[in-house]
């Protein structure tokens, strides 16, 4: 299987520090949009301007706006991308939309200092087995014949690139290593290569 795998850009919510999850939309900013134009760059570069891969990003409004960014970039039209709920972001559910002081104020430490990880579930929210499950399932409907470019989000690509190249196990679950907003992997027969390192944040607060 051969995928490039890329983390969306920054938006007003993470530089807030406030939670997104599945949120419909949360703008990029102008940093976000600067990561998001060194992302096509990168990938038009790496692809060699065929870009000849089945495009598939999440409904989330800030991996939309990241992938109209790159296609430009890949001299693809937007309307390429095949949209994918299961590759949304956590689902952080009552947490939604607030800021992570806050919560951390009610509740105590809510991160895993070390790993960047969520160490609690939100209430009504998504634990990791559960975006596992979605994107075994999302591996398992694409075409093994087909390369893929994938743009989604930070706590996704940890758990899909662990299924793809292991990580540490984390819940029952192999999480990759966390790597900052706008990063771009290409994975290839169990491989991991990292052809953008991003200029954005890293961690759950980027959820």
């Amino acid at each position: 299987m051969d995928i490039i795998l890329a983390r969306h850009a920054e938006t007003v919510f993470n530089a807030a520090a406030r939670m997104q999850g599945h949120m419909a939309h949360t703008p990029l900013t102008r940093s976000g949009i600067a990561q998001a134009e060194a992302m096509g760059v990168a990938l038009a570069a790496a692809l060699g301007g065929t870009a000849d891969r089945d495009l598939w990003v999440s409904p989330s409004g800030r991996t939309q706006q990241t992938a109209a960014i790159v296609s430009e970039h890949l001299r693809r039209p937007f309307f390429d991308w095949r949209t994918d709920a299961r590759l949304l972001e956590i689902d952080v559910g009552d947490w939604e939309g607030r800021y992570y002081a806050d919560i951390v104020a009610e509740v105590g430490s809510i991160v895993d200092a070390e790993r960047r990880l969520f160490s609690m579930p939100a209430p009504n929210g998504e634990w990791f087995p559960a975006i596992a499950a979605r994107l075994t399932e999302w591996l398992d409907s694409l075409d093994p014949a087909r390369p893929v470019l994938a743009i989604s989000h930070g706590i996704t690509a940890r758990v899909l690139r662990g299924l793809l190249v292991g990580g540490g196990d984390w819940h029952g679950v192999k999480v990759a290593d966390d790597a900052p907003q706008g990063t771009v992997f290409h994975i290839k027969n169990g491989a991991e290569t990292v052809l953008l390192t991003g200029a954005g944040v890293q961690g759950v607060r980027a959820a």
